[in-house]
């Protein structure tokens, strides 16, 4: 039994959410009329109390269109030093934005306002680029899934008032944030100025994510989205996965959160397991004590089929989802306590 955890992003559609693909009603929208597209960018950012919605092929484009959308070239971004919009976006940052990064500390990928605050450039000091973005992720991926405390965003957004910056939240793995803490999407919209979610990752679509903002904001990215080869034609069929995963996918995800806290508890008693990053949502990160190869232990547990991925010098990353069920989590904990390193 092949058992794929590299990942939340390696689901396939559903039966039922191909059938809502299939039966969609499509256009051409980049002249603006399929109707599937406008109901699912409307359906997301009414949900967040937001003015509009922008359907984008990746998180990645939905990411960099927003820090286009509030930056200027020569511009600052701040954000964690491992966050994704500055380490797996392929320098998008500079390539899109012409904007400078300023790269900050925090426990499990997470940033303070307090942190922020010290972050932001005095703008009147020609030595130095001029911040004008605060970038957050929730959840964080290289934090193992870390969420925030709604609290801080609030504080945040603040020190971004204060300042005259914008604020922009990676929501990749949002509604697994949400899920974690029984949290208000409209809480969400009320904070931050864009937000991208991502659909193909615990959601179960095939592809896409949703970039809401105002609608000054989505005008702009749209235009942004042309340029960068990122206009759809019939996308409806890709959107009705969308909208099928809002109304079935959402609640599910703490089955996901689930099993990887199992799966880090069982870690957590292993010899050659040296520490387990505290287990939020669906992310399970792990360092292997000094001796033992990280390389070596992906390549074994691939020679039971079994599929993860190496996540730093001696770090593996677990990625539970909703094609990883009980069976397949029964198994997964036999072999790593049956593993002999």
């Amino acid at each position: 039994m092949k058992i794929d955890l590299r990942s939340d992003t390696i689901t396939k559609p559903s039966s039922p959410m191909l059938n809502a693909m299939f039966a969609a009603t499509v256009g051409d929208d980049v002249f603006g009329d399929d109707p599937t597209v406008s109901e699912f960018e409307h359906k997301v950012a009414q949900l967040f109390g937001m003015e509009a919605g922008l359907f984008c092929p990746s998180g990645t484009m939905a990411n960099q269109l927003a820090i286009k959308v509030h930056t200027s070239p020569g511009g600052q971004v701040i954000c964690h030093k491992n966050s994704h919009v500055y380490l797996y976006e392929g320098g998008g940052i500079a390539l899109n934005s012409n904007c400078s990064v300023k790269l900050l500390d925090g426990e499990f990928g997470l940033l303070s306002a307090v942190d922020v605050k010290e972050a932001i450039n005095d703008k009147d000091d020609i030595h130095f680029p001029i911040s004008q973005l605060v970038s957050l992720e929730n959840t964080m991926n290289k934090g193992g899934g870390a969420c925030y405390n709604f609290e801080d965003f609030v504080a945040i957004k603040e020190v971004c008032i204060q300042n005259g910056l914008k604020l922009h939240l990676d929501g990749a793995r949002l509604f697994n944030a949400i899920v974690a803490n029984g949290e208000s999407t409209l809480a969400y919209g009320s904070v931050f100025d864009t937000i991208s979610i991502c659909f193909s990752k615990g959601l179960g679509c095939p592809i896409g994510s949703v970039l809401i903002g105002s609608k000054e904001d989505i005008k702009s990215a749209r235009r942004a989205r042309k340029a960068m080869g990122g206009g759809w034609r019939q996308a409806g069929y890709l959107a009705a996965a969308g909208l099928f995963a809002l109304e079935n996918n959402i609640e599910r995800l703490s089955e996901d959160h689930r099993r990887a806290k199992e799966i880090g508890e069982v870690l957590s008693t292993l010899g050659f397991v040296k520490n387990v990053y505290p287990v939020h949502t669906n992310i399970v990160i792990f360092e292997l004590k000094e001796e033992v190869s990280g390389i070596d232990f992906v390549a074994n547990l691939l020679e039971k089929d079994i599929h993860v991925v190496t996540f730093g010098k001696n770090l593996v990353r677990i990625v539970t989802h909703l094609d990883f069920d009980e069976e397949q989590l029964e198994l997964l904990i036999k072999t790593l306590l049956a593993l002999s390193i």
